[in-house]
């Protein structure tokens, strides 16, 4: 790699990091929500709403596409993110 890529490279891996960054301040006011979704549940069953998820998971792909955003990783991300609440509301539901 050329030292002009190498800085160029640099800069970028910054860039990212202070996206990530950003992510993870997201990430907080996200999971709060969440805390707050589940004190509403009464019952373990109304964890897991598959009506929703696809929902989710079809305005996620609508917006991708609008924006131009490759599907596969949208939709592998926020399937991800989906699967983690719903382990984070099943270890933490108290009911």
């Amino acid at each position: 790699m050329s030292p002009t890529n190498k800085k160029k490279l640099l800069k970028l891996r910054k860039k990212l990091d202070l996206l990530d960054s950003k992510l993870l301040n997201l990430l907080k006011i996200r999971s709060d929500y969440v805390k707050k979704v589940l004190s509403l549940k009464e019952y373990k069953k109304e964890i897991v709403d598959k009506k929703r998820i696809r929902a989710i998971l079809y305005n996620i792909q609508k917006k991708s596409k609008k924006k131009k955003i490759d599907v596969k990783i949208t939709k592998s991300i926020w399937t991800s993110m989906i699967r983690a609440y719903i382990q984070y509301e099943f270890r933490n539901f108290k009911k």
